[in-house]
């Protein structure tokens, strides 16, 4: 069977054209998505078909090796990426429909000494943070913007607070499958590139509470409420730091949540917040009282929080040591892809590894179904005097109630990432690598706005780092072959998952969701515009620190 080879310039024999082809695929996606209008799953479609006449017409590959290197893409897509996205949202469900997670929303009446700007700062940004964690993919947006409009914020200041705090924790959500997935695609470790976003986000994170508290209330909310901004927003950098470099990098969101909400529930035992009745003038309320919690026990309040313990104990175990993690590591099953082996050649003459590994038990989607299923177990076996009318069959039924209410996100995220290896296998993404890296040093300052853009248009950050890592991989490469020695792979790929952070706030879906949320359906555009300058912000801030990075920081990142 005949063999191919990637050429970046197979288009006339020149690189520039070839990138221009090759960025046929990724324009034809944002055109359908926002200048067509048509739904995601569509726009995926159509520019996976248009990639593969690229790839075959363009770029010389046969027509066969195409379209199974988009079956490869989309295999992987489905497991394990859509598969964690399926349990990490089952994980919450279960906590819905066993009532528990009311409890968990009534606790969070307790904390804050009636002060609706920390309430509201704890909730989206600890709360949602965790939930992001775990589930992702709108689900935190959806979920604390109702929180939040029930304390009493307007809802134009209720979504713009959600969609912001939604910033710090998306490059580790979904148990980190965005950096997982830049491992995959970009070929590196992703542990390595977990550590390089931990020495990133965390600077994000940090002022975070700080433009919560603007929006809020302003440069009042500020002056009264910054020491406990800064206890929170430290506290989180703190702990995503260190669990990115030196704990299990697929729950630093949930030990830097758990941490964050841990330090402000003791700080505020002992600071009194200043202006409580002040906001609530400024907002229409009453003047504040206790929160009415009936009978939420000590024991009800550690039922709620209890799943999330059990999710940092699984995946601790799961990565203590060597013996546990090469012994999970070896029920990997390697699957050779029919046609593709021994046909995809590289520039020395060697073959591609494009195998699959069914990674059936070693991966974070079917961690969160052991802890999902014992969390059910517990909870039915301390359900007080029958409180809680949950079964176990409840919990099992859930599983295939969430698999077909996101049947087209699933669709969407296979197709993105079969897009992703046939512009991989074929030259495509290569090409525009080498292209963007014949800008030099300056690339390096670039490098994040591809992740800004692509999860600005995808509203997922795992999908801008399918389709853009390998990309960034290039350029690296290139970058260094130039000299510029700090520009590793690793520190761009971080760019690219970090700059998508910060471009998740203004996708069209989280838009969407948040107007929904809060009651603004047709209004998405007030809130675009309320996101879109801090979104630029951030970016800019993200864009500079990569660059120094690369340059004078790089010590920062050698690990």
């Amino acid at each position: 069977m005949n063999t191919f080879t990637a050429h970046t310039d197979a288009v006339g024999g020149s690189l520039a054209l070839s990138a221009l082809v090759a960025v046929l695929p990724l324009l034809a996606f944002f055109i359908m998505l926002l200048g067509v209008k048509a739904r995601a799953h569509t726009s995926a479609i159509v520019s996976l078909a248009v990639a593969i006449l690229v790839a075959v017409i363009g770029f010389k590959m046969p027509l066969d090796l195409s379209l199974m290197s988009a079956v490869r893409g989309g295999i992987y897509g489905l497991f394990p990426i859509v598969w964690v996205i399926l349990m990490a949202i089952w994980f919450y469900q279960v906590t819905v429909v066993s009532g528990r997670f009311e409890d968990l929303r009534r606790t969070f009446d307790r904390i804050g000494g009636g002060d609706l700007r920390i309430q509201a700062i704890l909730i989206a940004f600890c709360f949602g943070g965790l939930l992001e964690a775990l589930a992702g993919f709108g689900a935190p947006v959806a979920i604390t913007a109702t929180m939040i409009l029930a304390l009493g914020v307007k809802p134009l200041k209720a979504a713009t607070t959600v969609l912001i705090a939604n910033t710090a924790p998306v490059a580790f959500g979904a148990v980190a499958i965005p950096i997982t997935t830049a491992g995959e695609v970009g070929g590196k470790d992703a542990a390595h590139i977990a550590a390089v976003v931990g020495h990133q986000a965390p600077f994000l994170a940090f002022f975070v509470p700080f433009i919560l508290l603007w929006i809020l209330d302003g440069v009042r909310g500020l002056k009264d409420a910054w020491v406990p901004a800064a206890v929170i927003g430290g506290s989180f950098a703190i702990a995503q730091w260190w669990a990115a470099v030196h704990f299990a990098y697929q729950l630093t969101d949930v030990i830097a949540c758990i941490v964050s909400l841990g330090v402000a529930v003791a700080f505020l035992r002992f600071w009194k917040p200043r202006g409580v009745e002040g906001v609530r003038e400024r907002y229409g309320l009453g003047a504040a009282t206790p929160a009415s919690v009936g009978e939420l026990t000590g024991m009800r309040i550690w039922m709620a929080l209890m799943p999330y313990a059990i999710v940092v104990a699984i995946f601790g175990l799961a990565n203590l040591g060597k013996a546990i993690p090469a012994a999970l590591k070896s029920t990997n099953v390697k699957i050779q892809m029919p046609l593709l082996k021994e046909r995809l050649i590289n520039g020395a003459g060697k073959p591609v590894d494009s195998s699959y590994s069914f990674a059936w038990l070693n991966n974070p989607g079917t961690l969160l179904l052991i802890a999902g299923l014992i969390v059910t177990v517990l909870y039915l076996i301390f359900n007080e005097k029958g409180r809680y009318a949950f079964t176990f069959g409840d919990a099992i039924k859930e599983i295939f109630t969430t698999a077909y209410r996101m049947r087209w996100t699933a669709l969407t995220i296979a197709c993105v990432l079969a897009l992703a290896y046939v512009m991989n296998y074929s030259g495509q993404t290569v090409a525009i690598g080498e292209y963007v890296a014949s800008l030099g040093t300056i690339y390096a300052l670039l490098a994040p706005v591809l992740g800004w853009v692509g999860t600005a248009v995808t509203g997922s950050d795992t999908s801008a780092n399918a389709l853009f890592s390998k990309l960034q991989v290039t350029a690296a490469e290139h970058l260094q072959s130039n000299g510029v020695s700090g520009a590793t792979p690793e520190l761009l790929l971080a760019a690219n998952t970090t700059g998508g952070v910060v471009g998740k706030m203004i996708s069209p879906q989280s838009l969407a969701i948040a107007a929904t949320s809060v009651e603004m359906e047709g209004k998405e555009s007030e809130i675009f515009k309320s996101v879109l300058p801090w979104s630029l912000v951030l970016l800019a801030a993200t864009c500079v620190l990569v660059f120094l990075q690369s340059n004078v920081l790089h010590w920062m990142v050698t690990l």
